[in-house]
């Protein structure tokens, strides 16, 4: 097998596959017997081994990161493939390339669909580490993300602190929070709602897919954001500019993603908490010792700046800064000449 053994909902160009040869054990005791990672490397590795950045990306993004972050991707900026070796690996669930609920388990030799065991944030950074290894990489001088994939970065950086040297997290907290659980909750009841959900096609769920992103992106933006970009100039009543757009948004991430893989992946959100079994966030968050930045956006709904102080307040060496966005969660990609900026300064100073 070359690459995934299931159909990826869009062409990405430039991916490599990793395919771990052994039993894959979960945090829960659960078992993928084999393990596909899809993954993106940009630039080259230098003779020390000492230029590495490592990407990890959030919900239903990819490995490709040169796509979906450009405005931080290219020359002279964080991620410049001239001067660093970047790496951005597919996170377990994803329909990206990488072992997912549309995989094919090999008890049955058809996909998993809704067999496929439940999985954590600790499962997606331990296949992190197993593509580390693959690459032979020593040393990460950077590893950075926003979301969800700042759950990935501490874990990472808690399992590996001596070789992780810089850390950059962006719009994320040191556990789920309990609103973004209920969030997720809502999310999966809509999936399950829908009849076909449990169908083993990659269409099963899709009309509750298509209502968890409308929920979705009621937090991942602001009050501000839709009043401004959504509000109708006529007094018509009905088809209103803001329904349309979650609709068309609804519409757009069924062309590109799995509802099933949406469903685990919520699920695996859920688990985050980096002081589960090590004395609770603050300890934890004590041992992670290398550089930190912590950056918040001031109108986060998802993930508000108060969960990012609590992080600046207890890594050990923090620098914490708060950007101006009208766009709430999703500031951290859509106003990436500022993120651009305060990372490469702090790069530069620490």
């Amino acid at each position: 097998m070359h690459g995934a053994d299931y159909s990826i909902p869009v062409d990405i160009p430039g991916l490599q596959f990793y395919h771990h040869k052994q039993a894959f054990v979960l945090e829960n005791g659960g078992v993928l017997p084999r393990l596909t990672v899809a993954f993106h490397t940009y630039g080259t590795l230098n003779e020390e081994g000492s230029n590495v950045i490592w990407v990890c990306h959030a919900l239903t993004a990819n490995s490709h990161v040169a796509d979906w972050w450009e405005g931080i991707y290219g020359r002279e900026k964080v991620l410049d493939p001239q001067r660093y070796f970047i790496v951005c690996a597919n996170i377990i669930g994803s329909c990206y390339g990488t072992t997912c609920p549309r995989s094919i388990a090999p008890e049955t030799g058809r996909p998993y669909g809704t067999d496929f065991p439940l999985f954590s944030i600790r499962d997606i950074v331990q296949a992190h580490e197993l593509l580390r290894q693959h690459l032979h990489i020593n040393e990460i001088a950077l590893c950075i993300a926003g979301s969800c994939g700042g759950h990935q970065v501490l874990e990472f950086a808690w399992l590996l602190p001596d070789k992780i040297k810089k850390i950059a997290l962006l719009v994320t907290s040191a556990r789920e929070t309990a609103w973004a659980i209920a969030i997720h909750e809502a999310q999966r009841l809509a999936i399950q709602a829908d009849a076909t959900w449990r169908d083993n096609t990659d269409n099963g769920g899709s009309a509750g897919l298509k209502a968890a992103r409308g929920m979705g992106l009621i937090g991942y933006r602001t009050f501000d954001a839709y009043k401004n970009n959504q509000t109708d100039i006529d007094e018509r009543l009905d088809s209103f500019r803001a329904a349309s757009y979650i609709r068309y948004q609804g519409d757009k991430l069924l062309r590109r993603f799995y509802a099933q893989c949406y469903w685990y992946l919520t699920k695996a959100l859920d688990t985050h908490h980096i002081g589960r079994g090590r004395g609770g966030a603050e300890e934890a968050l004590r041992h992670l010792k290398m550089p930190a930045l912590v950056v918040a956006i001031d109108s986060d709904l998802l993930i508000p700046p108060s969960e990012q102080r609590f992080l600046a307040a207890h890594l050990p060496h923090a620098d914490f800064l708060e950007l101006h966005s009208p766009f709430g969660h999703d500031g951290f990609l859509i106003e990436t000449e500022a993120v651009n900026r305060a990372v490469m300064d702090w790069m530069e100073g620490v």
